[in-house]
Protein backbone atom coordinates (compact mmCIF):
# COMPACT_ATOMS: atom_id res chain seq x y z
CA UNK A 1 0.00 0.00 0.00
CA UNK A 2 1.11 3.28 -1.03
CA UNK A 3 0.43 6.64 0.76
CA UNK A 4 -2.08 8.57 -0.06
CA UNK A 5 -2.08 11.28 -3.06
CA UNK A 6 -2.40 15.03 -2.97
CA UNK A 7 -5.85 14.18 -5.01
CA UNK A 8 -7.45 11.52 -2.48
CA UNK A 9 -6.32 13.65 0.36
CA UNK A 10 -7.93 17.00 -1.12
CA UNK A 11 -11.34 14.52 -1.91
CA UNK A 12 -11.19 13.03 1.55
CA UNK A 13 -10.46 16.37 3.66
CA UNK A 14 -13.55 18.01 1.84
CA UNK A 15 -15.89 14.68 2.04
CA UNK A 16 -14.66 15.28 5.84
CA UNK A 17 -16.54 17.88 6.72
CA UNK A 18 -19.67 17.31 4.33
CA UNK A 19 -20.01 13.89 5.36
CA UNK A 20 -19.90 15.25 9.26
CA UNK A 21 -22.22 18.05 8.43
CA UNK A 22 -24.77 16.00 6.99
CA UNK A 23 -24.66 13.28 9.73
CA UNK A 24 -23.74 10.17 7.12
CA UNK A 25 -21.53 7.90 9.49
CA UNK A 26 -21.08 5.55 7.40
CA UNK A 27 -19.94 7.34 4.55
CA UNK A 28 -18.28 9.66 6.87
CA UNK A 29 -16.13 6.08 7.94
CA UNK A 30 -15.84 4.69 4.75
CA UNK A 31 -14.51 8.37 3.68
CA UNK A 32 -11.79 7.64 6.18
CA UNK A 33 -11.12 4.00 5.31
CA UNK A 34 -10.30 5.05 1.55
CA UNK A 35 -7.27 6.68 2.56
CA UNK A 36 -6.30 5.03 5.58
CA UNK A 37 -7.47 1.40 5.84
CA UNK A 38 -5.01 0.50 8.79
CA UNK A 39 -4.05 1.49 12.36
CA UNK A 40 -5.50 5.31 13.80
CA UNK A 41 -3.39 6.14 16.70
CA UNK A 42 -4.92 9.81 18.02
CA UNK A 43 -4.21 12.15 20.46
CA UNK A 44 -7.43 14.38 20.96
CA UNK A 45 -6.35 16.91 22.65
CA UNK A 46 -2.59 16.44 22.42
CA UNK A 47 -1.53 16.31 26.25
CA UNK A 48 -4.20 13.74 27.18
CA UNK A 49 -3.68 9.77 26.54
CA UNK A 50 -3.68 8.47 23.12
CA UNK A 51 -6.95 6.31 21.39
CA UNK A 52 -6.26 3.98 19.66
CA UNK A 53 -8.11 2.19 16.65
CA UNK A 54 -11.12 3.14 14.12
CA UNK A 55 -13.84 2.76 16.20
CA UNK A 56 -12.67 5.23 18.83
CA UNK A 57 -10.45 7.40 16.96
CA UNK A 58 -13.41 7.86 14.71
CA UNK A 59 -17.33 6.31 14.88
CA UNK A 60 -17.17 7.26 19.40
CA UNK A 61 -16.24 10.67 18.08
CA UNK A 62 -18.78 10.73 15.57
CA UNK A 63 -21.24 9.43 17.67
CA UNK A 64 -20.51 12.18 20.62
CA UNK A 65 -19.92 15.31 19.04
CA UNK A 66 -21.36 15.24 15.47
CA UNK A 67 -25.19 15.99 17.01
CA UNK A 68 -24.16 18.97 18.64
CA UNK A 69 -20.84 20.54 16.37
CA UNK A 70 -21.05 21.58 12.94
CA UNK A 71 -17.83 22.18 11.16
CA UNK A 72 -16.31 24.22 8.41
CA UNK A 73 -12.62 24.48 7.21
CA UNK A 74 -11.72 27.62 5.89
CA UNK A 75 -9.94 27.13 2.38
CA UNK A 76 -6.82 29.14 3.34
CA UNK A 77 -6.24 27.21 6.48
CA UNK A 78 -5.78 23.47 4.60
CA UNK A 79 -2.62 22.58 4.30
CA UNK A 80 -1.48 19.50 2.00
CA UNK A 81 2.48 18.34 2.60
CA UNK A 82 3.23 14.74 1.21
CA UNK A 83 1.54 12.43 3.35
CA UNK A 84 0.33 15.26 5.94
CA UNK A 85 -2.91 17.32 5.94
CA UNK A 86 -3.42 20.03 8.24
CA UNK A 87 -5.95 22.74 9.38
CA UNK A 88 -8.06 24.82 11.60
CA UNK A 89 -11.04 23.51 12.33
CA UNK A 90 -13.96 25.56 12.95
CA UNK A 91 -16.48 24.03 15.44
CA UNK A 92 -19.51 25.52 15.44
CA UNK A 93 -22.45 25.21 18.19
CA UNK A 94 -24.63 27.00 20.11
CA UNK A 95 -24.40 28.32 23.54
CA UNK A 96 -27.59 29.22 25.42
CA UNK A 97 -29.23 29.69 22.50
CA UNK A 98 -26.63 31.66 20.85
CA UNK A 99 -24.14 30.53 17.82
CA UNK A 100 -21.04 29.69 19.24
CA UNK A 101 -17.26 28.57 17.93
CA UNK A 102 -14.01 27.19 19.03
CA UNK A 103 -11.16 26.27 16.81
CA UNK A 104 -8.77 23.73 16.80
CA UNK A 105 -5.39 23.03 15.13
CA UNK A 106 -5.75 19.32 13.25
CA UNK A 107 -2.76 17.24 12.15
CA UNK A 108 -2.94 14.14 10.26
CA UNK A 109 0.22 11.80 8.69
CA UNK A 110 -0.65 9.32 6.54
CA UNK A 111 1.63 6.22 6.34
CA UNK A 112 2.74 3.96 3.52
CA UNK A 113 0.91 1.42 5.53
CA UNK A 114 -2.40 2.65 5.27
CA UNK A 115 -2.35 4.08 9.65
CA UNK A 116 -2.94 7.78 10.15
CA UNK A 117 -1.67 9.22 13.36
CA UNK A 118 -4.22 11.93 14.41
CA UNK A 119 -2.51 15.21 16.37
CA UNK A 120 -5.75 17.88 17.83
CA UNK A 121 -4.75 20.76 19.76
CA UNK A 122 -7.77 22.90 21.63
CA UNK A 123 -8.40 24.26 24.89
CA UNK A 124 -10.88 21.93 26.51
CA UNK A 125 -13.89 23.28 27.80
CA UNK A 126 -14.38 23.22 31.22
CA UNK A 127 -16.93 21.19 32.77
CA UNK A 128 -19.47 24.15 33.53
CA UNK A 129 -19.25 24.71 30.04
CA UNK A 130 -23.04 24.85 29.49
CA UNK A 131 -22.59 23.75 25.32
CA UNK A 132 -19.81 21.05 25.58
CA UNK A 133 -18.55 20.49 29.13
CA UNK A 134 -21.18 16.88 29.60
CA UNK A 135 -19.50 15.98 26.09
CA UNK A 136 -16.14 16.60 27.22
CA UNK A 137 -16.94 14.96 30.34
CA UNK A 138 -17.55 11.25 28.81
CA UNK A 139 -15.08 12.25 26.11
CA UNK A 140 -12.10 12.64 28.11
CA UNK A 141 -13.12 10.98 32.02
CA UNK A 142 -10.70 11.73 34.48
CA UNK A 143 -8.36 14.28 32.58
CA UNK A 144 -8.68 18.04 33.81
CA UNK A 145 -10.62 20.50 31.66
CA UNK A 146 -10.62 24.10 31.73
CA UNK A 147 -7.03 24.19 31.15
Amino acid sequence: MAQPTRKQLEKWAADYVRLWNEGDKEAWGQNWREVAPGDFTMWDPVGTPPKHGFDLCAYDSFDLFQPTIKFNTPKQTVFFNHGHVAWVMENHFERDGQAAQHNSIETFEFGQDGSVIIRTFYPVPSHDDEALGDLFKAYLPGEPHGS
